[in-house]
């Protein structure tokens, strides 16, 4: 069973601001309110696609989204940066994967405002489970709802640490806290599950 309060806890404590919402709609709309008036960049992530926020943000801000036809260089020199993440283990650290390292990168240096956004399905006990759910669960997930011929793709199972050229989890990061004089990160928790 998840603990939240035990996980908002270790993530204020590391130095993040933590938000919970019940819905998606309640995060949709304090996002909504937060970010106006700004660049703002999306990371490849199914969390925030469902969320319908890309729309919601770009009727007031400039928002580029490599999904929506942007550009990844682009997407670097924003303002603010969205993604959600592979995993986030209550004690406190953030996990993502990622192919082209553009996602792992953003969400370490480069923006003034950074916004992880992670429903309960994302949560895990400690941070090897953690890890563990990043590779085994949502890397085999994403690289079959890409058309991947990877082993995990075609299986569906686990990670197979394969050498496929299709191979989608190339960089990993794991952030015990905000790195060193990141102005503003945020995390924000909803209360149902999303994306993979």
């Amino acid at each position: 069973m998840t603990d939240l309060k035990k996980l908002t806890a270790n993530l204020e404590k590391k130095g993040y601001i933590v938000r919970y919402f019940d819905t998606p709609q309640e995060a949709a709309d304090y996002l909504d309110s937060r970010i106006n008036g700004k660049t703002v960049a999306f990371g490849g992530s199914m969390t925030l696609k469902s969320m319908e926020l890309y729309p919601k943000l770009s009727s007031h801000n400039q928002v580029v989204w490599h999904w929506e036809g942007g550009d990844l260089t682009d997407a670097m020199s924003t303002q603010v940066y969205l993604t959600s993440v592979n995993a986030v283990a209550e004690t406190g650290e953030l996990i993502n994967i990622d192919g082209n390292g553009n996602r792992v990168a953003s969400t370490a240096f480069g923006h003034q405002e950074v916004y992880f956004v992670a429903g309960t399905n994302k949560i895990a006990p400690d941070l090897d489970s953690a890890l563990w759910r990043a590779r085994n669960v949502a890397a085999p997930k994403r690289a079959q709802s890409m058309g991947r011929r990877t082993p995990c793709a075609v299986k569906a199972d686990r990670c197979y640490d394969c050498q496929s050229p299709d191979r989608i989890c190339r960089v990993l990061t794991v952030l015990w806290a905000p790195p060193l004089n990141h102005p503003h990160m945020e995390v924000i928790l909803i209360g149902q599950e999303l994306g993979m």
